[in-house]
């Protein structure tokens, strides 16, 4: 049962991990692409863990304060000039996430959110890899357990799969940001799809487990009509 997001809501902010070593994961050679996510598992680093769905909360956590801003962009000259570029000035949000691509790949990107729109930046690089307006987004999908990730959907285009420590303040943000144009709905669920590029649809299941969630993501076929 899905579950209208409600803006009014105490927000809860996980307490900030070390960001991955990594710029992203070799890509799966099966359909299927299964994070279990526990510590003692080998498939899961250090590293990876707060972003793929194990988390663990601490009292001092729960009612955080929120800074928004947590990357300085006045201080990153590469990120100001693509906000200048596009005439964007006020930063609702900035902080790394984990990018998740149609191939099943995983990319360390910067997401930064404006008030009028959605920035995908690699901070290698300083590129900007997409920028979405706000009035494009049409929902948000996540689940109901104590994981990381979330899907941004934009029926215009193709829709993103991110994971962030931060997720309850993302969703706050864009809620907050749409609230004066529309209701941007937030959907609750432990199973949704997205759509990781064109032509392609994926699932995303989580299921609750001893010490963690499970995630999975996986491909779904799509008949021509």
């Amino acid at each position: 049962m899905d579950f209208r997001y409600k803006s009014q809501r105490r927000v809860q902010i996980d307490q900030p991990q070390p960001l991955p070593k990594f710029d992203s994961a070799g890509e799966d050679s099966e359909e299927e692409q299964s994070l279990r996510l526990k510590p003692s598992l080998s498939n899961v680093t250090d590293d990876q863990e707060p972003f793929m769905g194990f988390k663990v909360r601490r009292k001092a956590s729960l009612h955080r304060d929120s800074r928004g801003d947590y990357l300085d962009v006045r201080s990153h000259p590469f990120l100001m000039r693509i906000l200048q570029k596009q005439g964007d000035k006020r930063v609702l949000f900035a902080d790394k996430v984990l990018k998740f691509t149609g191939s099943g790949k995983i990319k360390r990107r910067i997401l930064l959110i404006t008030d009028f729109a959605i920035y995908i930046v690699d901070p290698e690089s300083g590129a900007l890899k997409r920028r979405i307006a706000l009035a494009a987004v049409e929902k948000m999908c996540l689940s109901k357990l104590s994981d990381n990730f979330f899907a941004i959907i934009v029926p215009t285009e193709y829709d993103l799969l991110m994971a962030s420590t931060r997720k309850t303040e993302i969703v706050t943000v864009l809620v907050e940001a749409t609230k004066s144009d529309y209701e941007l709905e937030v959907d609750f669920s432990n199973r949704f799809e997205y759509n990781a590029d064109a032509e392609l649809v994926k699932e995303v299941h989580f299921e609750e487990v001893e010490g963690g969630v499970k995630t999975r993501i996986s491909r779904k076929q799509v008949h021509a009509g």
